[in-house]
């Protein structure tokens, strides 16, 4: 799933992102991106068991252990991290998945894609949003 409308559809949806990687690291990517997503109205959830908090959020070391209703995950891991992070997000019965730009494993994103989670991989959300919603 990476046509506009679907991208639209779930920018829109979604109000809560699990950021898988992010960093506290403010030069870091995942927290650019994440900041700028909240900066956006999206309340952000850090997944990284070597944070305690990012963005004024908690931090949590997996995302079972976040107990919050999450609407996306988005990945900043290593391509080799995402079938673990894909069968969490079936398990948990996540709506959508995120892989971020050079964030590629097609056999984790089929899994999921057939177990009803709509993914976009390779692409970079704070990209889109900013291309399709501003």
């Amino acid at each position: 799933m990476s046509n506009d409308a679907d991208m639209i559809e779930m920018l829109r949806n979604a109000r809560t992102i699990a950021v898988v990687g992010l960093s506290s690291k403010r030069l870091r990517p995942s927290h650019g991106v994440a900041g700028y997503m909240q900066q956006h109205g999206y309340r952000i959830i850090p997944v990284n068991p070597a944070e305690t908090e990012v963005l004024g959020e908690k931090a949590y070391a997996t995302l079972s252990g976040v107990p919050h209703k999450i609407d996306i995950v988005d990945v900043f891991r290593q391509s080799e991290a995402v079938p673990e992070i894909a069968g969490d997000v079936i398990r948990l019965g996540i709506p959508y998945l995120w892989l971020q730009e050079g964030v590629i494993h097609e056999a984790a994103a089929a899994k999921a894609r057939a177990a009803g989670i709509k993914v976009v991989m390779d692409r970079c959300i704070l990209k889109e949003h900013r291309r399709l919603l501003l």
